[in-house]
């Protein structure tokens, strides 16, 4: 057995039901405890490495593993050759699947950005720490007045508040009840994106152990930058250390909510699959049952998140050329060293 079989055979010991829920214990608790070590001012380039990491290791994951199994199947682990049966209309209903997840993300991504009033809510959250200007940059469109409308008092003396200055006022409490506001809803949306994880442990462990285990570790270290960033939001919009870390915590309930749902999906679909094999086919005519489109819309869901909701974050450059070029350069070695992480497992995972 090698170093990773036995790694991954301690980590998860028990059936996919038990596995389920230990990768959800892992991947819930961990991340948030290492928020008690995270200074709530993390420097944004530093989380933007990781965030890079991250993204590497998620399309690792979705395009080594969960694409892989959702079209081909469970690899095959005896010592004789691989047999696939081919199955148009089944790999139609796959992409299907795969296309229910990206654009189930994109609904929630869209609905969260109408009720937040348009700051909606970032997967990876790499500009966390630019709220604070954005706040200066929507207070600065408030209309100038001219010059003739102050009335300047001697040099030295204070200038008189015009009038414009309560209406700039007014802005400022708006702006801060918008971040109070966006908070919450990050914390909701927070939830439904750890119930999707959730249910990804569920579907992954039930395909197969190395699946689970290979799929666990890219949500984990997916996790690590995303609880930073949502722990920095939360700071920042004058939640008290301890108060940001109990909501983080309080979000995992949505893990295993997601990862119960998808047991009792699984559990059902095969309950359903020995009972179709004796009345009728499965989906439209194909081997697919219900329970099988759970991973392509998992890989969907990733996809999304990586591409949609985490690379344009780290797409924005400032002004500075040798600092942009610079971190371009540790992102872009960080996201390969997460793809290297994934290709190592999947290369190594018939053996587990």
């Amino acid at each position: 057995m090698s170093t990773q079989a036995a790694v991954f055979a301690f980590l998860f010991p028990g059936s996919a039901m038990v596995n389920s829920l230990l990768a959800t214990c892992y991947i819930s608790i961990f991340p948030n405890l290492l928020l008690y070590f995270v200074p709530p001012d993390i420097d944004t380039s530093s989380l933007n490495t990781l965030v890079s990491f991250a993204v590497g290791g998620l399309l690792g994951d979705v395009f080594l593993h969960l694409l892989p199994h959702a079209f081909l199947g469970e690899h095959n682990e005896g010592s004789g050759p691989a047999h696939v049966d081919y199955d148009e209309h089944k790999n139609v209903l796959v992409g299907m699947g795969i296309f229910g997840g990206l654009f189930f993300f994109f609904i929630m991504d869209k609905l969260m950005r109408v009720f937040a009033g348009g700051s909606g809510h970032d997967h990876s959250h790499s500009h966390s720490h630019k709220k604070d200007d954005d706040i200066h940059a929507h207070s600065n469109d408030v209309d100038i007045p001219d010059p003739s409308q102050l009335r300047v008092r001697n040099r030295g003396q204070k200038e008189e508040q015009p009038v414009d200055e309560k209406h700039d006022t007014k802005k400022s409490s708006a702006d801060a009840a918008g971040i109070k506001l966006s908070a919450y809803l990050n914390l909701f949306a927070d939830t439904t994106h750890n119930f999707t994880d959730g249910l990804a442990m569920a579907a992954s462990f039930y395909a197969s152990p190395s699946v689970g285990a290979t799929t666990a570790v890219a949500v984990f270290f997916h996790e690590i930058p995303h609880e930073v960033g949502d722990y920095a939001i939360l700071i920042q919009s004058g939640f008290s250390k301890r108060q940001a870390m109990m909501a983080q915590f309080t979000t995992a309930i949505g893990a295993f909510l997601g990862t119960i749902a998808g047991i009792a999906i699984e559990e059902f679909a095969q309950k359903g699959a020995h009972l179709a094999e004796k009345v009728a086919p499965g989906l439209l005519g194909t081997s697919l049952q219900w329970g099988d489109l759970v991973i392509p819309f998992t890989a969907g869901g990733f996809m999304y998140i990586a591409t949609v909701g985490v690379i344009p974050e780290l797409l924005e450059v400032s002004q500075n050329v040798k600092k942009d070029f610079r971190q371009a350069l540790s992102e872009f070695a960080a996201m390969l060293v997460g793809l290297a992480m994934m290709t190592f497992i999947a290369w190594n995972e018939a053996s587990v």
